[in-house]
């Protein structure tokens, strides 16, 4: 495994007591009182949150989940990279590189690592098995923190050097959503061939003539008037994300309200209720993986880091990624995805599949259609 070295996850007690002083202390009666989700993260649900956090949740059992799986740390091109490696079942498993995004982190995919590992543990078979490695983005959980920001094509870099240099493999199939969605088509653009396929679960890249026809336009008039409310925090995190990080790193809670307003409002939640998608024990988990390592600004930067390599523009002439794509398509996913005519000009799509379930978060909301989704588009490929 070259230069990989075991990475051992063991957050000390006096971090963990810090944070519960902070959660503890938080002066809720001096909150204002704006009821709902409209004006962001919700009073009511943030107090239940962390009455809970106080009195029922448990980070050490969940560490112990975390650490159920091999855990490693590797510099790829001079830079520290974490990440899962689960070695598939039967004698030839693909290897599929996963990536996560923001506000995630690797506790998205800790329902699907094992089942696309092993499917024979499933009722499946290791005839679909896949070597999976999960990767924290740079400046994201147990990954190092980059000096500046670094954008998503950057990362995609580092990426392949921990496939091809770290790892040994000659051949993988990228996937991913939100950020990983980005970092898997700059996979498939700039380092095809060894990144044979990519499957994402949404639409990250733009093509630069723009949208093309009644149907295209009216999609991009329908996302700018969609994006307006989601706007902020983006704006925010991509211009002045150093400003952000002071109040940040000195507040659990305001650290759990700024991510949990995204889980509610990207997600196919139920009635509006954040509760019958995610369960309290994995939204605290998340968010802990941010507050133990301190890496909620530098994970902010990647905002930043996609601006100065100029934006969603896939190819300034307008080249697509010719490696095969998969597109899934989660109805309540956060960025709409544009018709097909128009992602075709971006990408080879050779698999397009609509959910009639699922948001953006979909190795959480929706992992069995997720996985049997990679596992057939995988049997596609040559």
């Amino acid at each position: 495994m070259g230069a990989a070295r075991p990475f051992e996850l063991a957050v000390p007690d006096e971090t963990l007591e810090n944070i519960r002083t902070k959660v503890a202390a938080f002066p809720w009666d001096d909150m204002p009182k704006l009821e709902g989700w409209q004006y962001g993260a919700n009073l009511d649900y943030m107090r239940e949150l962390c009455a809970y956090w106080l009195d029922g949740f448990d980070w050490r059992a969940q560490e112990t989940a975390i650490k159920r799986f091999s855990h490693f740390i590797a510099p790829a091109e001079g830079f520290d990279i974490h990440f899962i490696h689960e070695k598939g079942s039967g004698p030839s498993p693909r290897p599929l590189l996963i990536s996560h995004g923001w506000p995630g982190s690797v506790v998205e995919f800790l329902e699907i690592i094992e089942p696309l590992a092993h499917p024979e543990r499933f009722g499946g078979s290791t005839d679909d098995a896949f070597d999976v490695i999960a990767p924290s983005l740079p400046g994201f959980g147990f990954s190092g923190k980059p000096e500046s920001p670094m954008g998503p094509r950057a990362i995609a870099r580092h990426f392949a050097a921990l496939m091809r240099d770290v790892l040994g493999y000659d051949g993988y199939i990228a996937q991913g959503g939100d950020w990983g969605g980005a970092v898997s088509a700059w996979l498939g653009f700039d380092h095809a061939p060894a990144c044979r396929a990519i499957h994402v679960n949404i639409m990250m890249m733009r093509h630069p003539d723009g949208p093309q026809g009644a149907e295209e336009k009216a999609w991009a008039a329908r996302f700018a008037k969609e994006q307006e409310p989601e706007a902020g925090y983006r704006i925010q995190q991509a211009t002045k994300p150093q400003s952000l990080s002071y109040a940040m790193m000195d507040s659990p809670v305001g650290v759990a309200a700024w991510i949990i307003e995204k889980f509610n409002s990207w997600s196919d939640t139920r009635g509006g209720d954040i509760d019958s998608i995610f369960t309290k024990d994995r939204l605290l988990t998340n968010i802990m993986v941010y507050l133990v390592t301190g890496t909620f600004a530098t994970a902010s930067w990647i905002y930043a880091g996609r601006r100065a390599e100029g934006g969603r523009l896939l190819s300034p002439e307008g080249k697509r990624v010719e490696v095969p794509t998969a597109c899934a398509l989660f109805p309540e996913e956060l960025l709409e995805w544009p018709p097909r005519s128009y992602v075709e000009r971006v990408y080879n799509v050779t698999r397009w599949t609509e959910f009639p379930r699922g948001g953006h978060f979909a190795a959480m909301e929706q992992p069995q259609p997720l996985i049997d989704d990679i596992r057939a588009f995988a049997r596609s490929l040559p």
